[in-house]
């Protein structure tokens, strides 16, 4: 009776080594998952900033193509419109000035 008893401990003591061997694998089992996890958010995250980084880097690119296209279709439309009216604009600007450096009273004596 007694060698059953200790072929139970002994069986009971192998079982609990078993057991802690096997927590202590499990545990770092997830220690590594975790490690891992968290490398895998880490690189998302800096793939992400990449990429933001690149379409705001593209956004501000075709912002500043777009600017100087109207730009230049303002300096188009300008020029068009003033072709062949310096001498209007000229006369208009002297007459303006003119009257700003002319005072009151010998605007009225005129």
């Amino acid at each position: 009776m007694k060698k059953i008893i200790e072929e139970v401990f002994q069986a009971e003591q192998k079982a609990d080594g078993f057991l802690k061997q096997a927590r202590e694998r499990a545990a770092e089992i997830r220690r590594q998952a975790d490690k891992e996890a968290a490398a895998m958010i880490a690189d998302a995250e800096q793939k992400a900033r990449d990429t933001v980084q690149t379409i705001v880097e593209d956004a501000k690119k075709q912002a500043e193509r777009i600017r100087q296209e109207r730009l230049k279709e303002v300096d188009l439309l300008k020029d068009a419109m003033f072709s062949g009216k310096a001498e209007i604009i000229d006369a208009l600007v002297d007459d303006i000035c003119r009257m700003v450096l002319t005072t009151d009273t010998e605007r009225d004596g005129d």
